[in-house]
């Protein structure tokens, strides 16, 4: 039996209008602006106003995927969010309020969750189900982020986090769409990280009070920052090496056949060094100085920014790839057009 091919149809994002700049964020946490814009690598981020919460985000990136595909929302069958679990209501399935707000009836919907790795994890998992299931035909991935709420500038442990932000992206795939093809996928998750980075207060463990508040418990803060470190840095870097090189080799290619790569935001010497690892030249990415980090929503991101500025073309072998605190890498390789 012939496995059917998966397409992306559309993509879609959200950004919303307001932005704070490196001179205001240098203000608020003491480092120079030039050390935010050299090392972490960021001039300015979209940071959330009144009206954008996570799921309406999400919601309007969705919009925007099924308007530029054309995509008649009742041929949806699946609907999967990709957002944060901070959103409009805690305890709260985001995925089905999507579905109703864009009207696709006919599908069911579920949440997923894997940190800024859920979208890039979310197209090998919708993949798998389109190819197991005859009748999920077409799947709409969507979700917003704005985790940039969680951060606390005082706290210098969490200052590799300054770059969050707020946005929204989404995703239509479509079974035996000929263009724009899912090809393999690789993903390790290492749980000897699972608590170090953390919202401290406000789950089970430690329940959000007065006094947790006061302690500003309730932002997110690393529990041992020189640790982690020391036990991350390389393992990290190695880790993004590797499940790009598998995602090729799952898909028939190596290294020297990518296009380009959608990466996530990360400090700059990182981001050059995973490019001078992978024999790639700046325009064959694109960094994502004048957003910050959007979480889950920055592959997409940059194939949007790839594709307007040209460094993305027909043909080319391009993989998008995240890294989730927790710890987890995720790689999926896309034959573009």
């Amino acid at each position: 039996m012939n496995t059917p091919s998966i397409g992306i149809v559309s993509i879609g994002t959200y950004l919303p209008k307001t932005y704070e700049t490196s001179e205001e964020i240098a203000k608020k946490s003491g480092i120079p602006q030039e050390i935010i814009e050299s090392k972490l690598g960021f001039s300015q981020k979209p940071i959330p106003g009144p009206d954008d919460h996570t799921c309406q985000m999400g919601i309007w990136a969705a919009e925007q995927a099924l308007e530029k595909g054309g995509v008649d929302r009742l041929t949806i069958d699946l609907v999967i969010y990709i957002g944060e679990e901070h959103k409009e209501y805690p305890l709260w399935t985001a995925g089905i309020k999507l579905q109703e707000a864009i009207g696709a009836v006919n599908a069911f919907a579920f949440d997923m969750q894997q940190r800024c790795g859920t979208m890039v994890m979310a197209l090998k998992v919708a993949k798998d189900m389109m190819i197991a299931d005859p009748e999920i035909n077409t799947v709409l991935l969507a979700g917003g982020y704005r985790n940039s709420d969680f951060i606390d500038y005082s706290n210098p442990r969490t200052r590799f986090m300054y770059n969050l932000g707020a946005g929204g992206a989404a995703v239509i795939l479509k079974k035996g769409h000929p263009h724009n093809l899912v090809l393999g996928s690789h993903i390790i998750t290492d749980g000897s990280f699972s608590e170090d980075v953390a919202v401290v207060a406000g789950g089970t463990k430690h329940p959000i009070t007065a006094e947790a508040i006061e302690q500003r418990l309730n932002y997110l803060d690393v529990m041992d920052p020189v640790g982690m470190k020391a036990r991350l840095e390389q393992k990290s870097m190695d880790n993004f090496l590797k499940v790009i090189h598998r995602s090729l080799a799952k898909s028939g290619y190596t290294a020297q056949d990518l296009d380009y790569l959608a990466i996530l935001h990360m400090k700059r010497s990182a981001h050059r060094y995973v490019l001078a690892e992978l024999g790639l030249a700046e325009e064959q990415s694109y960094y994502l100085s004048e957003y910050g980090h959007i979480g889950q929503c920055d592959q997409i991101l940059s194939l949007e920014l790839g594709l307007a500025s040209g460094r993305l073309k027909p043909g080319d072998v391009t993989v998008l790839v995240s890294a989730g605190i927790g710890y987890a890498w995720d790689a999926c390789t896309v034959r573009w057009g």
